[in-house]
Formats: C-alpha cells, sequence, structure tokens
C-alpha cells in the first residue's frame, strides 16, 4: 500500500511551517497527521514525512518508533496502554495487567481476534499520585482496581 499525502494534511503542515524554525522541526507534527490520515505509519509514509522534510527516512524512523504513541503495525479500536513504572508497579499495575490479559484473551502486545483490544505497557503516562493508571486510545484511567477496569471496558463493548 503506497501512502499519499492528503491535500488537507500538506496544507495543515504548510501552515504550521511558518510556525517552526526549520521544516525538520516539524517531524512530530508530520509523524501526527499521517496517524490522522491513515491511523498507522507505514514505511510509505515514512518515506514520504522523509521526503517533505528533507531528511534521511532513517531520521523519521527513528523518531517514529522512539514514541509510543506512533504505531507502525494496526492496532485495535481501543488501544489500553498501561504504566508500567515504579509507581504504578508499587500500586498493583501488576495485578492490573493480569486481569486485563485474562479479561481480552490477549498478552501484552497483542490485540483480540475481533480486532477491537490492543493491549500495550508504557513508560509513565503522568499520573503517579492516582497510580495505577491506564490510557485507552486518548482517555487517561487513573485509581484502578480490577472492577474498574471490568466497568471501563464494559462502558466500551
Amino acid at each position: 500500500m503506497s501512502f499519499q499525502w492528503k491535500k488537507e494534511s500538506l496544507e495543515a503542515l504548510d501552515a504550521l511551517a511558518e510556525r517552526y524554525p526549520s521544516k525538520e522541526a516539524l517531524m512530530l507534527p508530520a509523524l501526527w497527521k499521517v496517524m490522522e490520515q491513515e491511523g498507522v505509519i507505514s514505511m510509505d509514509a515514512i518515506d514520504a514525512v522523509a521526503e517533505y522534510l528533507g531528511v534521511p527516512p532513517m531520521k523519521v524512523y527513528g523518531v517514529a518508533t522512539f514514541y509510543t504513541m506512533f504505531h507502525l503495525e494496526p492496532v485495535g479500536t481501543y488501544h489500553i496502554q498501561l504504566c508500567k513504572t515504579l509507581s504504578c508497579a508499587l500500586c498493583g499495575k501488576g495485578e492490573i495487567l493480569e486481569h486485563l490479559k485474562e479479561r481480552l484473551g490477549i498478552d501484552v502486545g497483542e490485540t483480540t481476534t475481533d480486532g477491537r483490544f490492543t493491549l500495550s505497557q508504557v513508560e509513565c503516562l503522568g499520573s503517579c499520585g492516582t497510580a495505577p493508571v491506564m490510557q485507552i486510545n486518548d482517555t487517561l484511567y487513573e485509581n484502578l482496581t480490577p472492577m474498574k477496569v471490568d466497568e471501563i471496558l464494559e462502558g466500551l463493548e
């Protein structure tokens, strides 16, 4: 599948370029535009971003693989990201992880067969005082318990 920029995406990036010190500084917004447009960043999209920014594709690939918010493989409709750092680990992340794995029937890095849920562990979600936490798509859920996780998932199903 080849990647083609949508006219609106390029127009938005061109407008942003006026506010940035160099075109290369648009790398994160360009990758966000690809995610908005396609839902995933393909190798063809990496090449298109590199061409737009005037940088080597490997530089774009390095940024795209560094940040967990960018996906080089499709994820489920609901991307569950469970924080794995110390505060969450001390406050019960392990129990939450095991509960999610059992409830969804998948392991970390997998997607349910119906394509609805992908389970990931990520570094700090920035809510240590309300640990354990998870983010589903763009919504943060705090003070998790297995019962609360069930309520959240039932609200999505």
